[in-house]
């Protein structure tokens, strides 16, 4: 077959498609058309004039099909600006890029993270933060005490024997309990108790007492860079409370650095960075399943030649019952003091509040292995069991330096004895 007749070939099956199109179009057209004057007759029974009738159906037809395409418009224009919006979002929160360095026995370059403005929050007061962040414990305590007070009946020893009860049950610990209750056992037998508030008002004060004997405050001035370990076992919370620490610290004006040196859960790195970023620090970090202490050795490098103000040390969530972890922690602090001198000049244990008494055995068990001086207690707010709080105090005489009473990023707060015990007795 020649070209000609391919050619002849493709023009007749062209004319066949158009008169097949042409067709089609006019079948359509006179289907239209007796649409339209089906409609007008509709529109003649409703009593439009015949000679209008089709006019007027052509005229509500028209308006149709602009309402309808600016409906189509309207929705493609807020699909747009919708999709717009998420990759706004997606740029205020960048993704973590990651990079590993390993370490051969000689100071690395740190790794430090890209910085990023810190997060602003809504500004709420500190009391009413420790208000919120304590409303379990202070309903499921003192709207008991409440409730045993309330009724009316005279104090005696009955009475303490219920208000025992109802501090156990919100985790003050049996040895902190007993001392609670003989002291108030005491004050009953001196007549100092005979009404309602008189108990309260001697609850609270005991309670105080305990919690304001183990009050602790870090010279952070004395040394520079001054380092905090943070430790603490799997699901506390504490590679958290690290960011949130590290952002709180930023605001107040030092220069922090973080140490990623929580190697082996998948991912902690990369976690850490996210709260650099967030609350504009630099963190130093190695890749997953790196030497621990490889990791602290870099990050004192890193706090000593950008002369940092502070390094916080993140550590591997370990099971307290494990003994080589607990040796590697050891190593951890070895060579954190021989980079810097009387280093980790504090060491903080995190506590998660929901845990109740397990939770003093992990703070024993810790003590045991490395020095501990103050707790961090989170997830408050979560829990009805705010007495663990005084528990810690009372028990293994450490101070709790921080609480966490909610999600935000302030809502980690340095522990006030007395504003606690305030947020805890407060009416509402």
């Amino acid at each position: 077959m020649d070209i000609t007749q391919s050619m002849e070939k493709l023009y007749s099956f062209a004319q066949e498609q158009m008169q097949h199109i042409v067709s089609g179009w006019r079948g359509f057209i006179l289907w239209l058309r007796h649409q339209f004057a089906a409609f007008a007759e509709v529109l003649e029974h409703w009593g439009v004039p015949v000679d209008k009738s089709l006019s007027l159906a052509y005229t509500l037809a028209y308006i149709s099909l602009v309402l309808v395409l600016v409906f189509c418009v309207w929705r493609l224009a807020r699909i747009s600006r919708s999709r717009k919006g998420d990759v706004a979002h997606r740029a205020t929160c960048p993704t973590v890029e990651v990079s590993a360095q390993e370490h051969d026995g000689k100071p690395d370059t740190p790794e430090v993270s890209a910085e990023f403005p810190a997060v602003r929050e809504q500004p709420i007061s500190v009391y009413e933060r420790m208000r919120n962040g304590l409303a379990k414990t202070h309903k499921s305590l003192f709207g008991k005490l409440d409730a045993v007070l309330g009724s009316g009946a005279k104090i005696n020893s009955a009475t303490i024997e219920e208000i025992e009860e109802i501090l156990v049950s919100a985790d003050f610990g049996v040895r902190t309990t007993q001392k609670l209750v003989t002291a108030l056992q005491e004050r009953l037998t001196r007549g100092e108790m005979q009404q309602a508030e008189q108990v309260r008002t001697a609850l609270r004060e005991e309670i105080l007492a305990i919690l304001s004997s183990t009050v602790y405050t870090a010279d952070m001035e004395a040394h520079k860079p001054y380092v905090m370990m943070v430790v603490g076992v799997n699901g506390v919370g504490k590679t958290t409370t690290v960011g949130k620490l590290a952002h709180q610290l930023k605001q107040q004006g030092q220069k922090v650095i973080l140490g990623a040196a929580d190697t082996f859960r998948a991912a902690a790195a990369e976690q850490l960075v996210a709260w650099g970023e967030r609350a504009d620090v630099g963190v130093v970090r190695h890749s997953e399943g790196a030497d621990p202490a490889a990791v602290a050795f870099d990050a004192a490098k890193a706090a000593i030649a950008r002369e940092a103000d502070l390094l916080i040390v993140d550590t591997a969530g370990r099971l307290h019952t494990k003994v080589n972890l607990m040796e590697e922690m050891k190593k951890i602090r070895r060579v954190l003091e021989r980079e810097i001198s009387g280093a980790p000049h504090e060491t903080l244990l995190v506590l998660d509040a929901t845990t109740g008494q397990n939770a003093l055995t992990q703070a024993r068990l810790f003590r045991e292995a490395v020095a501990i001086d103050g707790i961090i207690l989170t997830k408050l707010d979560g829990t009805a069991r705010g007495g663990m709080a005084v528990a810690i105090a009372s028990e293994l005489h450490l101070p709790v330096r921080y609480i966490g009473v909610g999600e935000g990023v302030e809502d980690l707060r340095p522990f006030e004895p007395e504003l606690f015990v305030d947020a805890l007795f407060e009416s509402r």
